[in-house]
């Protein structure tokens, strides 16, 4: 059963070097754990988006948590680039794993499925192909025409950390439809929730809940972090403050603005 914690608890079981897993920006981000991992000041994580990321990576970037990241692309959509991310690459302060969204999901579900590698025919021809020594091209022995075809191994992260609005006492969590958060939990080998709200009624025993929880197997802990996704949103609870994202943006442009922005911001009011 999932154990019942304090956020920066979570956060203090969360070592150093640890691979995680995070999710795209319109999709439960737990950004009040990555306040919480940097008021702990973890280092050497390794980071994964499944496939995208925006301000979880710049902030654990920028606060010098970050080793290396694996994602299709890190943006802040429409308030524009991720600073610390560009700076970061610019000057090769972390290891940058170039991937595309497909890659990304078919390396997660190749753990999901407990198999080493899973094939992807798309990348055949792309730049990105090209700097990944780890993704290997063979002849497709399916294909009567002896075409390539793509190995790409499994990818276990350590860690899935992500934000929902409901868990309950037994620790099942309700992530609605998001799917990827599903073959997040099931690639990784535990995962870390946030939480809104934590309910005694039992999610798997309601038919309008029980298709859209993760059974408690999967979860390793579970804390409470009131608006826990702020300042993004979280779809049907409350929406993103466009207004602090775009103060980010500026303040984050210089490593001394970044850190005023963090100091205002990432200890829990």
């Amino acid at each position: 059963m999932a154990i019942f914690t304090t956020l920066d608890d979570l956060a203090q079981e969360i070592k150093d070097g640890t691979l995680i897993v995070l999710p795209p920006d319109y999709s439960n981000v737990p950004i009040a754990a990555v306040f919480a991992l940097i008021r702990r000041r973890v280092k050497g994580l390794h980071l994964l988006f499944a496939p995208i990321g925006g301000i979880a990576g710049d902030l654990l970037i920028g606060a010098g948590c970050v080793k290396t990241l694996e994602a299709a692309a890190i943006t802040m959509g429409e308030a524009g680039l991720a600073p610390r991310f560009s700076e970061a690459v610019q000057t090769n302060s972390i290891k940058i794993k170039d991937s595309t969204c497909p890659a990304i999901h078919t390396a997660l579900q190749a753990s999901e499925k407990g198999v080493p590698f899973m094939p992807l025919r798309g990348l055949i021809g792309s730049d990105v192909l090209n700097n990944r020594p780890d993704w290997q091209v063979i002849t497709d022995p399916f294909d009567e025409n002896h075409g390539p075809i793509v190995l790409l191994p499994a990818i276990q992260p350590d860690i899935a950390l992500i934000h929902t609005r409901l868990a309950d006492r037994e620790g099942n969590v309700w992530i609605g439809k998001r799917r990827e958060l599903v073959t997040m939990a099931h690639a990784a080998k535990t995962t870390f929730v946030t939480v809104e709200e934590i309910q005694e009624e039992n999610l798997l025993e309601d038919e309008r809940t029980a298709t859209g929880t993760l059974p408690d197997m999967y979860i390793g802990a579970i804390a409470r972090a009131k608006k826990g996704c702020w300042p993004l949103g979280l779809a049907g609870h409350y929406v993103p403050d466009g207004k602090a994202i775009t103060e980010y943006v500026e303040a984050a442009k210089t490593q001394a603005g970044f850190e005023e922005w963090l100091e205002a911001h990432s200890v829990p009011q």
